[in-house]
């Protein structure tokens, strides 16, 4: 039996700013951003789960006192009793391309109360539920527990470059240093039409980024279709560095990933900056991880009011560090190293993944 989401909550959203947040606050503040902030006043204090009403739209699930920013909706039950609140988070989590598909609005998508009162969740027994839920939350605990691990890689990388090298932007070790233009060439992605046809070809998107610093088979990235073959300067070669140039979430503005495409012939979105280094001095397993470091995504933070950018006048602005191509080289080695447990570790985080998928395909499709 299927029920309007209406029909078994109350939908309400917040009423504060985003500036309403304090770094010192005790209470999660939740805004349209995956992670909540922090703010020292409470308006709420129940179990809910909450949906980001624009931007990047996102669900959660949380029980205690919080407040929301005023584009934030929040679920209740309205206490009939027939519904587990933590599972209308999960279904959410899987409503929520959905409700991604029904934004409306020029530059920030936003949804309204009725996309989400109008939904229609299957509604087994409370116990059914409860099952449902348990299952979940055991395959979703092995998930964060490999994400944590993939963590822990990143963060020994991140600690060995420090060891080695010290923060780019400070440069305590006084490495000499080189304008990143002057060490390789830019180019923005290509724009295509969707209905173009003729040519079927890789193509790297904002959305392939993930969490990844490389990637080495780009015959898995998604196809699109050109007129014709793209020429030599929008196709990525080994080593290239691709940044994302626009997006809507800031957060997401800058991030930097290594391709690896071989013989592959792979294009990038209009969305993206491609760097091509040309000088020797300096390594791109080395220079990936100095874009990375978070001083230096500090000085690429996107500009603009509602998409936020990336450019290459921007870029143009980086200094980048040159140690000795010796100890770039042993860094390397060093990344190469933890990067073969990330495999085995990224190889059962997909496993898990499709478990996980399968049974909200069972549950919820």
């Amino acid at each position: 039996m299927k029920v309007k989401i209406g029909n078994l909550t109350n939908i309400k959203t917040g009423k504060l700013d985003a500036n309403a947040s304090s770094e010192d606050g005790q209470y999660p503040f939740f805004t349209c951003s995956r992670e909540p902030l922090k703010i020292s006043t409470y308006s709420y204090d129940c179990e809910c789960v909450l949906v980001a009403g624009n931007g990047d739209l996102n669900v959660k699930y949380y029980k205690g006192k919080f407040d929301a920013y005023q584009r934030t909706y929040i679920i209740e039950d309205n206490g009939s009793g027939k519904l587990h609140i933590p599972y209308l988070y999960y279904f959410m989590e899987d409503y929520v391309d959905e409700l991604r598909k029904q934004a409306i609005g020029g530059v920030i998508k936003y949804i309204k109360l009725g996309n989400i009162a109008d939904a229609m969740i299957e509604l087994p027994s409370i116990d059914n539920q409860k099952f449902i839920v348990d299952i979940l939350g055991k395959v979703k605990e092995i998930l964060d527990k490999r994400n944590a691990e993939i963590s822990a890689l990143d963060a020994l990388i991140k600690a060995r470059f420090v060891e080695m090298f010290g923060d780019p932007v400070m440069n305590e070790k006084d490495w000499p240093t080189k304008p990143l233009l002057d060490m390789g060439q830019c180019k923005n992605g290509m724009n295509f039409h969707y209905d173009d046809e003729g040519v079927e070809i890789n193509c790297l998107g904002v959305g392939d980024f993930k969490d990844f610093s490389v990637i080495n088979n780009t015959d898995k990235l998604p196809k699109i279709s050109l007129k014709e073959m793209p020429s030599e300067e929008y196709l990525l070669k080994d080593d290239d560095i691709v940044f994302v140039r626009s997006n809507g979430n800031k957060d997401l503005v800058g991030r930097s990933i290594a391709v690896y495409p071989g013989d592959i012939p792979t294009t990038f979105s209009g969305f993206c900056i491609r760097y091509r280094k040309h000088d020797n001095e300096i390594t791109a397993p080395y220079l990936l991880r100095v874009l990375k470091a978070d001083s230096m995504r500090v000085k690429m933070t996107g500009r603009g009011a509602n998409i936020q950018n990336l450019n290459q006048q921007i870029l143009r602005t980086l200094v980048i560090p040159v140690p000795p191509i010796q100890l770039q080289d042993q860094f390397a080695d060093f990344v190469h190293q933890v990067d073969k447990s990330k495999v085995a570790v990224q190889k059962a985080l997909d496993e898990t993944k499709l478990l996980f998928d399968s049974l909200m395909q069972k549950y919820f499709g």
